[in-house]
């Protein structure tokens, strides 16, 4: 009679090399957290769960030597303007050692405060209003950062599939793919969301309660505190907000989306089919009757947890008739995509600002300047309508003859007989970037 089969048998590997098999794959699945600060055994109690769902002693994490010396990094590498304090990156790179020690010690002593962050104002692309800015200083950039890297893996750990505005390895692309995937299928009665200003107005209280459900470590959550009510500085005057994280702040956009995770969750328990992008999203359904509920789902749950739907700006659309809507710069409608309005205005105005007609510089370096602009919006709308492209690149090489046209002695924007003296084919020559033949050569490739 044969004995009964050794452990790890059935995969012909020794214990071991299975659990070292399992960590190399956990550790791809988590490749983007830091592990200078999550450890594989970390990593591993994460998938697992923690007991009681709640994470104790991280202040440990955040002071640490190593993951300052990380947020540093990252801080540095994102460069930025100096907070209230009047610090550079450069000057603190000249003292980073000392800096970061001292940040360390007043961590492990719980004496660190944030400081006021500096409010400057800043454009909205596309709009004639501006929006604030907080600028934080370089120090509670870094701490922000090593809070961040802390935190931010305890929430990916339960995030809802349906959010993708500022998580490891999503983006805009990803929400617009499954946008793109639900009209497909039929889901064209969109609720159209907007949460008036959602930054502003997140209550600190019910963020904080959110947070204390997976944080239980005390000095964590009082940093946390701190950098929501921590003080802000516009020219002279000094105030604390009573509501909002700060825009602008390291922190930010996790604790955006930490408020906003039962909403994504409320909404997939009742079946409906939100994508979220940050504070941009749309609910797509089959019927009128399905997007209404979502809607009034939608508007009590705001309600009830101290935020406001824009009355002008949300609203139920039938995606396969006129009018359509707009999701992260492109427009839908009628099974097609394009870029918005807003979106076409932003690239006009980039463009301009490249190609005024008292531009002093040679063509050569113009062109330098622009194809970057016209081909990196290329890369995000390449999959709109056939049809965008062609007007676009004739505007473009209307801004450029308008140059020439100067130059010569004329005046006013490049046209008539300017289109036989610069033809297509001399901007051609020249290097500049057209989108058709761009969008030609990757039919080619596909």
């Amino acid at each position: 009679m044969k004995g009964a089969p050794q452990e790890g048998a059935s995969t012909g590997l020794p214990e071991g090399a299975r659990e070292a098999e399992e960590a190399q794959r956990r550790r791809e699945r988590w490749g983007w957290a830091e592990p200078g600060v999550w450890t594989d055994r970390m990593l591993a109690t994460l998938e697992e769960g923690v007991k009681g769902g709640r994470w104790f002693s991280l202040v440990d994490k955040v002071y640490a030597e190593r993951t300052l010396r990380l947020a540093w990094e990252r801080v540095q590498r994102n460069h930025g303007a100096a907070g209230v304090d009047r610090q550079s990156i450069e000057a603190f790179a000249a003292r980073a050692d000392r800096y970061l020690a001292e940040l360390a010690n007043d961590l492990r002593a719980g004496t660190y405060r944030p400081q006021p962050v500096r409010r400057v104002m800043i454009p909205k692309p596309g709009r004639p209003e501006k929006r604030p800015l907080g600028i934080p200083t370089v120090k509670d950039r870094v701490v922000q950062t090593a809070l961040k890297l802390v935190l931010e893996p305890i929430w990916e750990a339960v995030f809802a599939e349906q959010s993708y505005g500022f998580r490891p390895r999503r983006g805009c692309k990803d929400a617009l793919r499954r946008v793109v995937e639900l009209l497909q299928a039929r889901a064209t009665w969109v609720v159209d969301v907007d949460l008036k200003s959602y930054f502003d107005r997140i209550p600190h209280g019910g963020l904080i309660k959110e947070v204390e459900k997976r944080v239980a470590d005390g000095r964590v959550l009082s940093l946390v505190r701190g950098y929501l009510t921590q003080g802000v500085m516009d020219g002279l005057e000094h105030w604390q907000a009573d509501a909002g994280t700060p825009q602008g702040a390291v922190i930010s956009p996790l604790l955006a989306n930490v408020y906003l995770d039962p909403l994504d969750k409320a909404m997939m328990e009742q079946g409906h089919q939100m994508v979220r992008y940050a504070d941009d999203m749309v609910v797509l359904c089959r019927s009128r009757e399905e997007a209404e509920a979502a809607l009034g789902m939608l508007r009590e749950w705001v309600t009830a947890h101290g935020l406001t739907l824009h009355p002008e700006k949300t609203r139920v659309v039938d995606a396969s008739q006129r009018g359509g809507f707009d999701f992260l710069g492109y427009h839908f409608e009628r099974g097609m995509r394009w870029p918005s309005e807003r979106s076409v205005k932003q690239f006009r105005e980039a463009i301009r600002t490249k190609t005024r007609r008292t531009n002093g510089q040679s063509l050569a370096t113009i062109v330098a300047e622009v194809n970057p602009i016209v081909r990196g919006w290329f890369g995000y709308f390449k999959h709109s309508h056939r049809t965008t492209f062609r007007r676009l690149d004739q505007w473009v090489r209307m801004r450029l003859r308008s140059i020439l046209r100067r130059r010569h002695g004329g005046h006013g924007r490049g046209r008539g007989l300017d289109h036989q003296r610069w033809p297509n084919a001399y901007f051609a020559g020249q290097g500049v970037f057209t989108m058709t033949a761009a969008l030609a050569l990757a039919r080619q490739s596909r």
